[in-house]
């Protein structure tokens, strides 16, 4: 029995180059797209997908808490914030370890992308305020949008802003190359329900992203930041 509902599954656009075999996409997402009155794209990081709530820090399963070595720095972050939190529920691109991408600039190791509160999700706005209430930042915003009128526009415009190098300037781990990012995740900038999420929430993912194996775990590296000391969770 979990102890609470893990995130929901993203699907992808159609259009997306980066799906494998258990990935869904979402072929009538300009049904729901052209409803929706603000987008907000923002950059999709490599990192671990961790959620800090009243009942400790989760990975990708809301089995137990998790206790790996790289979420260490996160959980000690917690116990300092865990009475504040309520029922909300923080979920947070995790870059403490390094994965297929290593990030050359990065200034924190947390970056909050979505904020959950029993059945809705909470409005940009609100995941903005809250996540700056706690001292920690948010997922780079690559555009923001209203409503889009033409789908083959709409594409092409998606297609070369994931041409980009991202904000933390990407380098691949195994060519030692700069790389552009590594996709996408569009969302509806206000509040919905949870059992919404596949109609309010897309992403892209460029062809051949993923490269670590499942020994990852056995050889991962901290990513360094720029200003080491400064002001950020992991403050050893």
């Amino acid at each position: 029995m979990t102890i609470s509902k893990k995130y929901s599954r993203t699907y992808h656009y159609p259009f997306s180059p980066g799906t494998t075999s258990d990935d869904r996409i979402q072929h009538d997402y300009w049904d729901y797209i052209e409803h929706i009155p603000l987008l907000i794209h923002t950059e999709k990081l490599d990192g671990e997908n961790n959620c800090l709530s009243r009942n400790g820090v989760f990975a990708r399963s809301h089995a137990a808490p998790t206790v790996s070595k790289w979420t260490e720095s996160l959980r000690q972050f917690w116990h300092l914030v865990k009475n504040d939190l309520g029922d909300l529920e923080i979920f947070m691109e995790n870059l403490y370890a390094i994965h297929s991408i290593e990030y050359k600039k990065l200034d924190h190791h947390f970056y909050v992308f979505g904020i959950r509160e029993h059945n809705r999700w909470l409005s940009w706005e609100e995941t903005v305020f809250y996540a700056s209430m706690l001292d920690l930042p948010t997922v780079p915003i690559v555009k923001i949008e209203q409503t889009p009128v033409n789908q083959q526009q709409f594409e092409a415009e998606m297609l070369n802003l994931v041409t980009g190098p991202g904000e933390f300037n990407p380098y691949d781990v195994y060519t030692k190359k700069s790389t552009t990012m590594e996709g996408i995740v569009t969302r509806n900038a206000d509040e919905y329900l949870v059992d919404d999420f596949a109609r309010n929430v897309f992403k892209y993912v460029r062809k051949g992203h993923v490269k670590t194996d499942e020994h990852w775990t056995r050889n991962w590296k901290r990513a360094a930041l720029l200003n080491e000391g400064g002001n950020y969770v992991d403050d050893k």
